[in-house]
């Protein structure tokens, strides 16, 4: 099992969460972005630079995903594809996705982006607080606990 994220759009909270629980629980994290991030030097913590170009990042990890891993994303499409491959899907809110309601996400995702297509504003979600992150925090362990 690993944890892969999909580090251009993870809040910088959400990754200072995913480095401790990488360092206790001894889980290779995979840090996939478009760009050079700062991490943590550890053994358990890892950075891969894509090519820079619309969903480079969402690609790698949709190709590198194995069952049982663990994928950090707020990206709903990616999320249907890594969940076919038995992967499970923890948002930086803390929302888990699965095979019993990716299609549910994905049907109101493409309705709100017809929407948007057609000129409605639909506004973007709040910021982070403290209680996303409680929220995504006890999920990892809840998932993490269920894939050891």
């Amino acid at each position: 099992m690993k944890i892969w994220v999909d580090a251009d759009a993870c809040p910088k909270p959400i990754k200072e969460i995913l480095y401790r629980a990488a360092n206790r629980l001894q889980i290779v994290t995979v840090l996939v972005a478009n760009q050079n991030l700062s991490v943590p030097t550890s053994p358990y913590i890892q950075m891969t630079r894509v090519d820079s170009g619309y969903d480079q990042a969402d690609k790698y990890i949709m190709q590198m995903t194995q069952s049982r891993d663990i994928i950090i994303t707020a990206d709903i499409p990616m999320a249907a594809e890594v969940i076919a491959k038995g992967a499970v899907v923890l948002t930086p809110r803390g929302r888990v996705y699965t095979e019993e309601n990716i299609g549910e996400q994905l049907s109101i995702r493409n309705f709100m982006d017809e929407l948007r297509g057609n000129g409605v504003q639909t506004g973007g979600p709040p910021p982070l607080n403290m209680r996303d992150r409680e929220e995504f925090s006890n999920q990892l362990q809840k998932l993490i606990n269920s894939r050891i």
